[in-house]
């Protein structure tokens, strides 16, 4: 178990640079990987990007296999509050010049026999207060 633990946050950022590569490849421009902010407001967005005008926050999820289920079931109400917050603090902190807002959710299931990755985009995957 140590092991595969280990190699988590190798496999994050192996997802990250899959996702941005494949909204690169739709027009996209990744503004930014990995944001965080520290400190009594704390927050993380795994990618921020801009897609025609629009500030596209992104988050990244990945599993290995089906055998713990689709990475799309890790975004639960308390995943899309923190990743709102992010957002929130990012956008007073960065202040970017956005005609618009919106959360994408990029899935990347890895396959056990090593074989291509999956990759589920899901454009304005939700809203602020849905």
């Amino acid at each position: 178990m140590p092991d595969r633990l280990a190699a988590r946050p190798g496999l994050g950022r192996r997802a990250e640079g899959l996702a941005a590569a494949h909204l690169e490849g739709l027009g996209y421009r990744i503004v930014v990987r990995n944001w965080r902010q520290y400190g009594a407001e704390a927050g993380e967005l795994d990618l921020v990007a801009d897609d025609q005008g629009t500030c596209v926050f992104v988050e990244v999820r990945s599993r290995t296999g089906a055998a713990l289920g689709h990475p799309l079931e890790t975004i639960t109400a308390a995943k899309r509050a923190r990743i709102i917050r992010a957002a929130r603090l990012y956008l007073a902190a960065e202040t970017p010049s956005a005609a618009g807002y919106r959360f994408d959710v990029v899935a990347v299931t890895f396959q056990a026999d090593d074989g291509p990755p999956e990759i589920v985009h899901l454009p304005n995957a939700f809203e602020v207060g849905g």
